[in-house]
Parts: C-alpha cells; sequence; structure tokens
C-alpha cells in the first residue's frame, strides 16, 4: 500500500465525514485546487486506501428488522476459503470474518423476522459442507456506527 501524506490525511479526514461534500470546498480547506484533490482521491482509491463509495441502505427500512452476529465453528481452519464462498451466495450476509478466538468465523447478516432468520441458519449457513456449529446473537440496537479517526499527525 502506497504511503499517505499529510495532504492525504487531510483530505480523509474531511471526506470520511461527509462523502459527499464537493471537491472545491474539499480544495479550499487544503489550500490546494480542486483538480489536486481529484488527482488525490482517485490515486488513494487506486491503492486501496478509499474502499467503497455508494450510499448505506437502512436495512430497517426495507423489511430487514434483525441484525444477526453469529459465530460459526469449522471442522478444520483451512475450510474458511470454501465456507465463505459458499456463504457469499446468501445475500443476507453482509460481512464475513475470518477470526481467532472460540468461533472459526464470525458474520453479520440481516433478516426479516425471526422465521427468516431461523430458516437462515437452518437451511443454509448450517447445511454448508464444514460448519459444525453456529452461535446467534441478535442486536437489540446498534449503538455506533463509524469509520475509523483519520489522524494529523502535524508535529
Amino acid at each position: 500500500m502506497e504511503k499517505v501524506d499529510l495532504l492525504d490525511l487531510k483530505i480523509l479526514k474531511i471526506i470520511s465525514v461527509n462523502a459527499r461534500i464537493p471537491f472545491k470546498d474539499v480544495a479550499a480547506v487544503c489550500g490546494v485546487s480542486r483538480a489536486a484533490i481529484h488527482q488525490r482521491v482517485q490515486r488513494l482509491i487506486e491503492a486501496g486506501v478509499i474502499t467503497g463509495s455508494g450510499y448505506n441502505v437502512c436495512p430497517k427500512s426495507i423489511g430487514y428488522s434483525t441484525c444477526t452476529y453469529v459465530g460459526i465453528k469449522l471442522e478444520r481452519g483451512s475450510m474458511y476459503k470454501d465456507v465463505a464462498e459458499e456463504l457469499e451466495k446468501i445475500p443476507e450476509i453482509v460481512e464475513c470474518h475470518f477470526t481467532t478466538g472460540p468461533y472459526t468465523m464470525l458474520i453479520k447478516l440481516y433478516s426479516r423476522d425471526n422465521e427468516h432468520l431461523m430458516d437462515l441458519l437452518n437451511n443454509r449457513i448450517q447445511e454448508i459442507q464444514g460448519v459444525i456449529s453456529t452461535e446467534t446473537l441478535i442486536s437489540l440496537e446498534q449503538s455506533i456506527s463509524r469509520t475509523v479517526p483519520v489522524v494529523l499527525d502535524e508535529a
């Protein structure tokens, strides 16, 4: 990954708070041209520093009222990639992590209700070859959602 300089950090700090801010406004705060901001942002995207773009859709507003974290234990940790490929086929799963601790994998999914959740667990996830057990944690409320802080080291 490419080294990020002070100007890059300033840009990231601004756009991580408001991704819709016009480049001309970012340029004014940073004291450079709009074209310079555009070039920097493009380079940061190409370098993988900035990942993704778009809008976050509130799951509840489109009928997905239950957010669930599922710890998955596998027969062998080496089965992770194959299981992850199968999990990726389930559109309700929005995150998948290979973890340390009591679970081999931790996933986050959204379901319409408890019946839908039970179907996902019993008929989709637990049927994947290599999955030996799951533990389900239903999120009652999300209190914090943010990106990592961008810290400027101007010393």
